[in-house]
């Protein structure tokens, strides 16, 4: 037959059909949570729920270990199925409709939230730990909750997030503390472990707490003529002009690198920038490089010959930025930075690498620097005064990265933060106990474990006993909350951190720590979990008698003579105090002091030589016996 007879016939086939189908009832797709995925660790020995979305009529068939179990979404198109208690084991495959989601196990899920040190990247740790490098861990896994900041709460997380394994191939894609501690409860209990991590760097612990569990304390909500005053501030004046290459910096006032702002006589608050020449050599022209910054204080933009070459937008991380081929040239280069310190304590952080690395060529950028102030926000007094609330916003990140994951299993929460709420330190414990109460009552368990992680050592050590110390009143509200608020245990850690890096790499015994704590309070194990903590004390003529609880096989102290016990009389002045062990007290005096009525020991921001402890090696929590 002729072709052109079918044509017809073939256009009202395909209009019929189109019209069939058009009138059939739609088979819609479901959706599920990044959560619920292929690599997934779901909780044992517990009822599991397993949620998602779908359209209305949609029937939903899950078929997990031989079991199976049907629902239908609700009028909001939410459905959700209850899974019975499942045991440890793995790999096993679930079926959801049309979805396979592989490679499951089951064991035990942790959900630890924080900061910068919960967030700090495992690729930071490979040269002190390369065993990293070769890990061979298929039975821990980890799933980061993609950040989201929402002003009202969110049925779902933000996109993007998937499960890794502990091997070599994805474990870069881990943070560090949350490898350790898989690896340290993997290796104790022989069964699989998930890293349910949901942090974010700099955030403050009011934007973790809820909007209804902050009602007793002050409104720290941003003021949008704050928020606009910050935008502001970032149009300084060397925008787009003082990051050139040829700019003339002649006038510019001298600086040495590394060093603080105060100490190299800037008063800003606001943005400062640093311009710095230097020459390479023919074998360096257009070559890739590696450059590296040490630690600034706050955030931080990097041009180098001009280019963008980098930014961070907190203080914490380590600057190491790439630079690309094409941008190096032979002789004369030139590298700017502009740093901003919203609080004037700008600084290039000591004892940190300041250099150029390609090639084999290392270029030294320490020493002598050219700055120009950009922006001083200390001029704008509304701005200055509401400055303090800016990267606390309350419950955004509840509402964003906490709600939407409440019907995840886990076997408990593990807390790593504080270092944000040192200059608020005085309402942390409040709020610390309050956030407890509130993922309690968000994951509905209230005997949810809560494993604190109580800050380290940070800072240039003081020799004034009377300093004020923000970093102290934290700890001290963390050691509160273990003591007071049930079903909840805290590892000490001053002397694992750094004086010059605010993230510690020795993640690896603060999860040895904190998994030991876990023992005791989440497995029920028989076992000194932790130091000495401090019980009572009783003046005796012109002696302190300090009693501890925790002392496990008896009191010692690491390395020589009892240090950091400070005491004073009743004008609160405290001066270094004399310290020694006597059967399971401590007795601490000074000459200095007559009539003693308080002791403080390791109170302050890097109290490394502190070294009370049992016998089993575990410090002493530091501790007043003051209330001033």
């Amino acid at each position: 037959m002729k072709t052109g007879y079918f044509r017809p016939f073939i256009l009202i086939k395909l209009t019929f059909l189109m019209v069939f189908f058009s009138h059939q009832p739609a088979f819609g797709k479901i959706k599920l949570p990044d959560l619920v995925g292929d690599k997934m660790v779901l909780q044992r020995d517990v009822a599991l729920s397993i949620w998602g979305w779908a359209d209305q009529g949609e029937n939903i068939t899950i078929r997990f270990r031989n079991e199976t179990y049907n629902t239908s979404p609700d009028k909001n198109g939410k459905w959700s199925v209850q899974l019975k208690p499942q045991k440890a084991g793995g790999p096993f495959m679930m079926e959801i409709n049309e979805i396979t989601i592989r490679d499951v196990l089951v064991g035990d899920v942790w959900l630890a939230s924080g900061q910068s040190n919960m967030e700090t990247p495992i690729a930071r740790l490979t040269d002190r730990f390369p065993e990293i490098n070769v890990s061979d861990l298929n039975k821990i896994r980890y799933f980061k909750v993609p950040t989201q900041n929402s002003e009202s709460v969110k049925e779902n997380i933000a996109p993007g997030g998937k499960w890794f394994t502990g091997t070599a191939s994805e474990v870069m894609n881990w943070t560090a503390f949350a490898y350790f501690y898989a690896l340290e409860a993997y290796e104790h209990t022989k069964i699989p472990q998930g890293m349910l991590v949901s942090s974010l760097g700099g955030s403050a612990i009011q934007s973790w707490v809820s909007q209804e569990h902050l009602r007793d304390f002050p409104n720290d909500l941003i003021d949008k003529q704050a928020l606009s005053a910050l935008n502001a501030s970032k149009l300084d004046k060397g925008r787009n002009l003082w990051n050139q290459k040829d700019f003339d910096d002649a006038n510019w006032q001298k600086a040495k690198v590394p060093g603080k702002w105060k100490d190299n006589g800037i008063q800003a608050k606001g943005t400062v920038w640093f311009r710095k020449n230097f020459d390479l050599q023919a074998s360096m022209d257009g070559k890739f490089a590696r450059l590296y910054l040490g630690v600034m204080v706050d955030s931080d933009s990097v041009f180098v010959n001009g280019t963008f070459v980098g930014s961070t937008s907190y203080t914490y991380p380590p600057r190491k930025y790439d630079i690309p081929g094409g941008i190096l040239k032979q002789g004369k280069n030139t590298i700017a930075i502009q740093l901003t310190s919203n609080f004037g304590n700008g600084e290039f952080v000591a004892d940190k690498p300041y250099k150029i690395v390609g090639d084999g060529v290392i270029v030294d950028l320490t020493g002598e620097w050219k700055y120009n102030i950009g922006r001083d926000t200390s001029k704008d007094e509304d701005y200055k005064s509401k400055l303090k609330n800016l990267r606390s916003t309350p419950s955004g990140l509840y509402n964003g990265m906490i709600y939407p994951i409440r019907d995840y299993k886990v076997r408990g929460a593990i807390w790593y933060q504080g270092e944000s709420n040192a200059r608020q330190s005085e309402n942390y414990a409040g709020l610390l106990k309050n956030m407890i109460e509130n993922w309690r009552e968000a994951f509905q368990w209230k005997q949810m474990p809560f494993l604190l992680v109580q800050l380290p050592n940070f800072m240039e050590k003081t020799s004034d006993p009377n300093a004020p110390s923000g970093w102290a009143e934290i700890r001290e509200a963390q050691f509160k909350t273990s003591q007071t608020v049930p079903y909840t245990a805290m590892s000490v850690n001053y002397d694992l951190g750094e004086w010059n890096d605010i993230h510690p790499l020795n993640k690896k015994d603060m999860a040895k720590r904190l998994f030991l704590a876990a023992r005791k309070l989440v497995y029920g194990e028989k076992l000194v979990s932790s130091g000495p903590v401090f019980k009572s004390m009783k003046v005796e003529n012109s002696e302190i008698v300090l009693s501890f609880d925790n002392i496990g096989g008896g009191l010692k102290s690491r390395n020589g003579a009892l240090k950091h016990f400070a005491i004073a009389g009743s004008d609160k002045k405290f001066v270094w105090a004399e310290a020694k062990i006597k059967g399971n007290t401590v007795v601490v005096s000074s000459k200095e002091i007559k009539n003693p009525v308080a002791v403080r020991y390791a109170w302050s921001n890097n109290p490394e030589e502190a070294n009370l402890e049992n016998a089993e090696g575990l410090l002493a929590s530091p501790f007043k016996t003051d209330d001033w």
